[in-house]
């Protein structure tokens, strides 16, 4: 039984990462991959690991220690992974398993010098690489040295690194096991990494190759910097050579160390570019036989190259699949949804199912196909018109792609595939009965999808909602409500434009527009105001909601003085309100109904921040500044030449954007009060596999597409290690940041503001809401979170209509996504806020608690000492 500690890399592949690891399963496969040559060796199992940790028991405690640490406390996971670590290397590795590695030794040259190596069970995995993570060691000479270093390769799954790696991908410290790898050792003229796919921009069809003198180590730590070979169809097409002053070269007696290179070498190539090429041909045999793009290390020994690793390279987006080898250029869908966090399966099938066109899914998010729609000149100018009002940096990244020769086609003569991007000229009188006509018919259908669903169950339920999704597109198609739509964006395009060129005046529409009526999201906050003054005078009540914890905390507050009252005020709320949440586009995120434990902290801030009536005073006082500001402008336009004809058509434009403006909420919120029916439908159905014993639990039919789930249903059958499959995927999704324009050579295209009017050092977004403010920065991913005091500046990654009740207890607006038209914009601007949206990686570049400037009138951002 002692050979099964050690297992021959030629007999191990990658299906077998629980026995040898991630490296040592790459390995394995890469060394069975035709023309591919990797060092012989063999892998040290898990089950040798194993072994070793039970001879240990202190070690079980300490993990429970570890894995109760709070994570930002390094002094604590610095000191027990050291305890860990220093407990392992301190036990001796049995005869039997001792010998075996031994006799492994001997077939490769017991005296021979080898690279011994940690291979994790969690390591150089599809979602996650763990690059760099355990320890690697070179030139280990005679077998004493290469068994006091397997040792340490065991121990190194315990580095402090190592440790809080694990912790931030969610991985279970018990769970992840350690093989080693033992190699022989190669002596390299050069070494270095191989890209199969530009790691920056995610361009499949180009190779990167990084090399320099001696072996890898050099690039590794940072030692050297290395020459920069990019490689595409077969050429190279860029380099770029460094002088290469050191190189790390083996001792013969074990070991390594840094040496200089000869001054008339340091400007010489590492390798040449015949090299080169024929480097990034076997890279694409080991792309090809893997299935996916490879971060690759590799070594030159005379003039043949060896393959020492193999991971997939893990932060590229993934691409949308096709089934064909045409250019495709997407759009993604959560930069102009204002959800750009990963969607777990049902969410996206759904969002596809309900969708006015096709999308496709990749990375936990949806893109749209405008390659026919560029393609066309008939279409691309008004697609590229309407992108680039809502998101400048999407505009200009379709432009970079258009600009690229041959990649989008002009198909002068072809259909556009639709109708032109934003709609034909809205055709309808300026009258308030056209929105309150709208909302009706809305509201008369959503209440008929409420009565007509309660009796469907089973495999009639899913029928029934196929047909919902028909009408649910017929409500949001429905042509008089996109005139509506289109008159109010339209109408706030024609201020701008012309106030800006006749006044001088810019972005004069966000006072016009203040307080506009039937603005849905907006009066959502205010009415949270309303709960406010409900509850503040009522101490008992607010003590009380200062220390929930528990979403049942509803039927508690009846116990308290004024507590039904208190109860009664959230409830109205809720009744209303409650289908929505933050990242609503996605139907399995919770709704503030199931979890109103959400808005007791904005309800408190409320509480604390406002006087009783705020939400009237803030509502009058934006009614007032837009009269006034009405009253202002066409002052002055009349004072200009031609001045009488100028005022009349601001009127009337001012007459049609306060009458349409709010409206462009409204649609948004008939499609979130419909998906919270089809949720709790759904979920009873999922209660039902819970009570039959298909499914652990409820929240699994997330990981499920609706058709799967149908299937589920009809069949009282689930695949669940599908399921596992996608709960692991999802995870992973959020480490990917979405780009807003992907190409199918999976080129994430950012786009750029080429502005030189700012500041230096100013971060650059995109004006959506007039006035400059300067404040305290409050940077918020979770709105549960939220901590917020007046004069604040809310600084997020995103904004949809969820995060609507913060907006009136701040001063200011910053977001990495967003639009002119995005909901975001679309509140800022009926609240008065200054805002730029569109700043990248605001989240990042602004602290927590920082002073800055909001320039919401010309669009960039001052962060202040």
């Amino acid at each position: 039984m002692i050979e099964q500690y050690v297992w021959d890399l030629q007999e191990v592949d990658e299906t077998q990462v629980a026995v040898v690891g991630g490296k040592g399963a790459q390995l394995g496969g890469l060394s069975r991959i035709e023309g591919i040559h990797v060092p012989a060796g063999f892998c040290v199992t898990t089950d040798a690991f194993r072994r070793i940790v039970a001879q240990a028991p202190s070690i079980d405690d300490r993990l429970d220690r570890l894995s109760r640490a709070d994570p930002d406390d390094r002094e604590a996971i610095r000191t027990l992974s050291a305890q860990i670590r220093r407990t392992i290397e301190g036990i001796a590795i049995p005869g039997d398993l001792a010998a075996a590695i031994t006799r492994a030794l001997a077939r490769l040259g017991e005296q021979a010098a080898f690279a011994v190596r940690s291979s994790a069970t969690a390591e150089d995995l599809p979602t996650a690489s763990f690059a760099g993570q355990q320890d690697t060691y070179l030139n280990v000479v005679g077998p004493t040295a290469v068994l006091r270093h397997v040792s340490r390769c065991w121990a190194s799954l315990f580095t402090e690194r190592a440790v809080t790696y694990r912790r931030r991908n969610g991985i279970d410290h018990r769970a992840v096991h350690m093989a080693v790898v033992v190699q022989r050792m190669v002596f390299a003229h050069a070494a270095g990494i191989l890209f199969t796919a530009d790691p920056v921009t995610g361009n499949r069809k180009v190779a990167t190759v990084d090399a320099g003198f001696g072996l890898g180590e050099a690039l590794v730590s940072g030692l050297v910097n290395p020459d920069v070979f990019t490689v595409r169809d077969g050429e190279v097409v860029t380099k770029a050579i460094a002088s290469k002053q050191r190189a790390v070269h083996a001792l013969p007696a074990g070991g390594t160390r840094e040496v200089a290179i000869d001054s008339q070498r340091q400007e010489q190539p590492a390798l040449t570019d015949a090299q080169v090429v024929r480097l990034v041909r076997l890279g694409r045999r080991i792309e090809a036989h893997f299935g996916r793009p490879q971060d690759i290390e590799w070594c030159l020994v005379d003039d043949g190259f060896r393959i020492v690793q193999s991971r997939p390279i893990t932060t590229l987006f993934p691409i949308p699949e096709t089934g064909d080898q045409e250019n495709h250029v997407y759009v993604s869908v959560g930069h102009g949804q204002m959800m750009t966090d990963p969607m777990k399966p049902l969410g996206l099938s759904m969002w596809q199912l309900t969708a006015m066109v096709p999308m496709h899914e990749a990375g936990g998010r949806l893109f749209v196909d405008v390659t026919r729609r560029l393609a066309s000149p008939a279409s691309r100018a008004g697609l590229l018109d309407v992108l680039g009002r809502g998101d400048p940096l999407i505009r200009d990244a379709l432009e970079t792609v258009l600009g690229r020769d041959d990649f989008v086609l002009s198909l002068p003569d072809a259909s556009p595939g639709g109708p032109p991007a934003g709609g034909a000229s809205a055709p309808i009188e300026t009258d308030p009965a056209i929105v309150a006509e709208l909302i009706e018919r809305s509201r008369v259908s959503i209440a008929a999808l409420e009565r007509d669903i309660r009796t469907k169950t089973g495999p009639a339920l899913f029928d029934f909602l196929l047909e919902a999704f028909e009408e649910h597109k017929r409500v949001l198609g429905d042509p008089l409500s996109m005139q509506a739509i289109m008159a109010g964006m339209e109408a706030t395009w024609w201020l701008n434009d012309k106030l800006l060129e006749w006044l001088g005046e810019k972005n004069a529409a966000d006072t016009l527009t203040l307080s506009a009526p039937d603005n849905v999201t907006s009066e959502m906050g205010l009415a949270l105001l309303d709960v406010a003054d409900v509850i503040r005078p009522k101490s008992q009540v607010v003590a009380f909601l200062q220390g929930v914890e528990h979403e049942s905390f509803l039927d508690e507050l009846a116990k308290l003085a004024g507590g039904t009252e208190a109860r009664d005020a959230i409830e109205g709320y809720l009744d209303r309100y409650g289908m929505r949440c933050v990242g609503e586009i996605d139907i399995t995120r919770p709704r503030w109904r199931e979890r109103p434990t959400t808005l007791v902290p904005v309800i408190l801030d409320n509480v604390r921040n406002f006087e009783p009536g705020a939400a009237e005073r803030r509502f009058e006082q934006g009614r007032r500044k837009a009269r006034k500001k009405e009253q202002d402008v066409l002052s002055r336009l009349r004072a200009l030449p031609d001045g009488d004809r100028k005022a009349d058509e601001a009127k009337r434009m001012i007459d049609r954007v306060r009458t349409f403006v709010g409206y462009r909420e409204y649609p948004k919120y008939g499609i979130i009060s419909r998906y919270f029916v089809y949720k709790q439908a759904l979920l009873e159905e999922a209660e039902r596999l819970v009570q039959a014993n298909v499914l652990p639990e409820k929240e699994d039919i997330f990981h499920l597409t609706f058709q799967e789930l149908h299937d589920v249903v009809r069949s009282y059958r689930v695949d669940d290690r599908l399921i596992r499959q996608r709960k692991d995927a999802f995870r992973s999704y959020h480490a990917l940041t979405p780009p807003r324009v992907l190409t199918s050579d999976g080129e994430a295209v950012t786009g750029a503001y080429r502005r030189d009017d700012v500041p230096a050092g100013a971060l650059i977004g995109l004006p959506v809401s007039a006035g400059t403010i300067e404040g305290r920065a409050r940077v918020i991913l979770d709105m549960a979170q939220a901590d917020l005091e007046a004069g604040d500046i809310l600084v997020t990654t995103f904004t949809d209509p969820g995060w609507s009740p913060l907006f009136v207890g701040i001063a200011g607006l910053v977001t990495e996504v967003g639009g002119l038209m995005t909901h975001g914009a679309v509140i800022a601007r009926e609240y008065g806020l200054p805002a730029v949206v569109g700043v990248e990686q605001a989240t990042r570049l602004i602290r927590d608690g920082q002073r800055i400037r909001v320039h919401g009138t010309d669009g960039y951002v001052e962060i202040l000492p």
